[in-house]
Parts: structure tokens; C-alpha cells; sequence
């Protein structure tokens, strides 16, 4: 029986098919631990851990370079293991060659000029689109379990957060206090950089935290996730610190409120992505203040905190079942602050669930 990495490669192989590429270089660090279990990250931006190449027809290939062999295989044969030192370009040059392999599809959005300018001397490259992510965005049964995982340690940092907030701390120790919380519980990493934002800084819709305090009687506004088990899950949350919220705060809370249920109300398979953007837009629309919805309503989310479909008012897709997106809906006021409040929710057969 395939194991799900085999299983992956072999709906891979399908789609080259019926596109007519020959064999694709995964550069894509996600793309390539979707489709082998090996390495979800890349050490730095200028570095690769390693990439593949996927056939339509054939063995597929595995090239990394010496720190990464005992890791690569474990999980990989090594009969199609190719470790290189000095240039990996020649390596794959000749063992491609003599696999018959001529021309590359290539993924353009992770692939080097100086790495293309190489590799376009031994291979026939032709640009492709999103192959490997159209099939990430829909999730099978165990991503789903452990994207609900993520998202229950996620809820539970909220819980805590929520009652350590208090005048005097900065932004830099909410910030911290996430972290540790997300490690402590068994979190690989965060999912990303925690925003933390008190008073106007939390117009700042990725607002970085600071020295700023919280004082009494204040907002603070703290999106963050953390990547549990390779999945990653991403919420936000505007808590008020102090006993009397002011009536704007929440006016503006109710109306965001209002926004986020309404996007979900609709979401499901066939509906327009930009028909599930417009769903929360038209609430604040009516209440006129559309102006302070400053970007879209919500992103995929997977072995990447940011996948494809985009909820917003330019993305040409619709929803389907299996796909998990966040609903985050916000208003900012540089004048005043912001309100966000984000949930993450599975597209169901009927419907969606809020994770």
C-alpha cells in the first residue's frame, strides 16, 4: 500500500500528464515536503534544503547536499537519493540526462534567477503554475485532524492570553508570553511573526511589536498561530484591557462581529471567492464604514500560513469542499486603533465549520 507522500506524487504524475510536462523541478519548500515528508522549511532565503524532480514517467529524484542525507533517507530510497557538494548543477545535469530527462517545468515564484540561469544551460525550462499547490488546497482527512489540532492549542493560548493581559505589559512581552505559551504546549514553531498592536498601533493590521505599554482601560489586538504537528493554524483576537470599553470599541466589535458571521453564514462549495469577500464587505458597507476595510477577508492555510484561495475582491476562484480559509474581518482607524477577529473554518459538503 502507497503511503501518502506516494499517493501525492502519483496525483502529481496524473497532472503532468495531461499538461504535457515531462518531469518539474519542486523548489518549493512546502511544495516539496507535501510530496516527500522531507524538510518543510529551507534554512535561510538564499539556501535550499534540497529540491526534487517529479516524472510524468519514472523514477522521481531527490538532490540534496551532505547535512541533509540521513534525513533524506529516512524517507526517500536511496536509490534516487542524489547527494551533491561542490555544484549540484552538474549532478543533476548527468543523472537527469541519463534518465532521459531534456526539459524541466520549473516553479517560477521559488526558483532563483542565479538557479534558473544554471539550469537553463542543461535543460529545455518551462514555466508552471501552482501544479503542486492546486492539489494542497484541498485537505485530506489527516491534514484536517491536525489543522484542528493546531487550531485547539491556538483557542487555548487565547484563554490564557486574555487573562494575562494588563496594564504596564508591553507589546514585546505579550509577544513573548504567546511564544512561550505555543512551546511550552508542544507547538513546533509559531506559524509566524505574533502581531501585537495596543491602542493605535493596532490600526496597524501587521503591527510589530514594541516598547509600547498597554494601558488601563485600552485595546490590544493580537493576531498570531503556531504549527503543530507541520500545520499551521492563524487567528486574531481584539481583547480590551480594563472594565469600561468604550462605546466605540464596541460598536466597532459588534460590526466586525456582524461581518465575520455573515461571510460564514454563506461559505461554501461553488460560492465565489469574491462572493464570500463581498458578504463582509456589505455589512460595512451599510453601516458606512467600508473605507476602514482596508484589505481581504481571508486566506488558505496549511503546511503555510498563506495559501491559495484569497477571499477578496480580485481572486477569481470559488470554494470548495476540503478547503480550509480564515474569515478575518477588521476595521482600522490610525486615529483610534482596530478591531480584527479571525477564525478559521473548514469548507464542509453544505457549508463550512469554524475550526
Amino acid at each position: 500500500m502507497k503511503n501518502i507522500y506516494e499517493q501525492r506524487r502519483e496525483n502529481l504524475k496524473r497532472l503532468l500528464k495531461e499538461k504535457e510536462i515531462p518531469a518539474l523541478l519542486v523548489s518549493h519548500a512546502a511544495n516539496r515536503y507535501y510530496l516527500s515528508g522531507f524538510e518543510l522549511h529551507d534554512p535561510q532565503c538564499n539556501e535550499s534544503s534540497g529540491w526534487l524532480v517529479i516524472t510524468a514517467d519514472g523514477e522521481d529524484k531527490l538532490f540534496t547536499d551532505p547535512r541533509y542525507f540521513d534525513a533524506a533517507r529516512g524517507v526517500w530510497g536511496e536509490d534516487n537519493l542524489h547527494i551533491y557538494s561542490a555544484n549540484k548543477f552538474v549532478l543533476m545535469g548527468e543523472v537527469l540526462k541519463s534518465a532521459g530527462v531534456k526539459s524541466l517545468g520549473i516553479e517560477p515564484k521559488a526558483l532563483h534567477l542565479f538557479d534558473y540561469d544554471n539550469l537553463k544551460e542543461r535543460f529545455s525550462l518551462a514555466s508552471t503554475d501552482n501544479l503542486v499547490e492546486s492539489l494542497r488546497i484541498i485537505k485530506d482527512e489527516d491534514e484536517i485532524r491536525r489543522m484542528d489540532a493546531s487550531m485547539a492549542l491556538n483557542h487555548r493560548l487565547f484563554e490564557y492570553i486574555e487573562q494575562r493581559l494588563e496594564p504596564g505589559m508591553t507589546e514585546e512581552q505579550v509577544s513573548w508570553d504567546v511564544e512561550r505559551f505555543f512551546r511550552e504546549n508542544g507547538a513546533e514553531e509559531l506559524a509566524f511573526s505574533t502581531i501585537v498592536g495596543v491602542g493605535p498601533n493596532a490600526a496597524l493590521p501587521h503591527a510589530i511589536p514594541g516598547s509600547d505599554k498597554v494601558l488601563d482601560n485600552e485595546m490590544v489586538l493580537i493576531d498570531t498561530g503556531c504549527r503543530l504537528e507541520e500545520y499551521n493554524s492563524d487567528q486574531t483576537r481584539t481583547f480590551w484591557v480594563g472594565d469600561k470599553p468604550s462605546d466605540r470599541f464596541k460598536e466597532t466589535k459588534e460590526l466586525v462581529l456582524a461581518a465575520q458571521q455573515a461571510a460564514i453564514d454563506v461559505i461554501r462549495p461553488g460560492l465565489s471567492c469574491i462572493e464570500a469577500y463581498k458578504a463582509a464587505y456589505s455589512v460595512f458597507e451599510k453601516a458606512g464604514v467600508e473605507h476602514l476595510f482596508t484589505h481581504g477577508l481571508g486566506h488558505g492555510v496549511g503546511l503555510e500560513t498563506h495559501e491559495a484561495p484569497s477571499l477578496s475582491r480580485a481572486y477569481p476562484g470559488e470554494l470548495a469542499a476540503g478547503m480550509v480559509v480564515t474569515v478575518e474581518p477588521g476595521l482600522y482607524d490610525a486615529s483610534w486603533g482596530g478591531i480584527r477577529w479571525e477564525y478559521q473554518v473548514l469548507v464542509t459538503e453544505d457549508g463550512c465549520r469554524v475550526m
